[in-house]
């Protein structure tokens, strides 16, 4: 068994529900812990109105995976929802160049740091951009002092999209070398929730937070979809609440 086994078949398409599917795609690595940590990768993709596709965290780019959007409709809009899922958005941008590739707060900066070169034509905001207002509903999760996230939220199908606010790994899934470190982190499904590394950030930014979370309870989400891991489905507000226990 490998350290961390993929969600196979990758760089495929894989429908959940209308207009909404889902591509896993190969490792990643971040350097964390003094090591480097690998991590399964996902990218959800959204059919807009006028067939024009959304296409949250893009995995690394797959002329294959192309193809399948091509098919859907036109790729229109890649995005980044944290400062450190970027990476990969410039293969998409050379494959489409006419897509918009909308930057989250922080993530200029971030790239330069790294030396990442991304063509990022927008930046999100707190309210749902026009092209995608009828369709996604959006929000600026704030409290933590590294990073803020901006989460989606899929009105037709109820499905919440993140990245790394929630990381759910599945144990069946980890090698036993590295299982007990996505347990210290709090990773492991179940019962997953934000990294620990990530939690300390929002120490200070609770009450912040909290609200964030009043944002996301409202939107009463009958599915959490995740960059890393198990995506969360059924949910309900228990469920939610206790993806953000780390908050009471």
């Amino acid at each position: 068994m490998a350290v961390l086994s993929l969600y196979e078949p990758i760089n495929q398409l894989k429908g959940l529900a209308d207009d909404l599917w889902i591509a896993d795609g190969p490792l990643t690595y971040m350097a964390m812990y003094g090591t480097r940590i690998p991590f399964t990768t996902r990218m959800t993709v959204v059919r807009l109105r006028g067939d024009r596709l959304w296409l949250h965290s893009p995995i690394a780019f797959d002329a294959q995976l192309a193809q399948q959007l091509s098919r859907l409709g036109t790729v229109a809009h890649l995005v980044s929802p944290n400062k450190i899922h970027y990476a990969h958005l410039q293969g998409w941008a050379d494959h489409f160049p006419d897509a918009r590739v909308w930057a989250s707060p922080g993530v200029r900066e971030r790239a330069r740091e790294q030396s990442i070169a991304v063509r990022f034509t927008d930046d999100l905001g707190e309210q749902p951009e026009a092209a995608w207002h009828q369709e996604l509903g959006q929000h600026i999760f704030r409290g933590s002092r590294f990073m803020d996230e901006v989460v989606f939220f899929h009105h037709q199908s109820r499905t919440l999209i993140v990245a790394d606010l929630i990381e759910n790994f599945s144990p069946k899934k980890v090698h036993w070398s590295l299982r007990w470190l996505l347990r210290l982190a709090g990773v492991v499904a179940p019962h997953g929730q934000a990294p620990r590394d990530f939690r300390y950030t929002f120490l200070g930014g609770k009450a912040e937070a909290r609200a964030s979370l009043a944002q996301l309870l409202a939107w009463q989400p009958q599915r959490i979809l995740l960059a890393h891991g198990d995506w969360i489905e059924p949910c309900d507000p228990q469920a939610l609440r206790h993806a953000f226990r780390w908050l009471s």
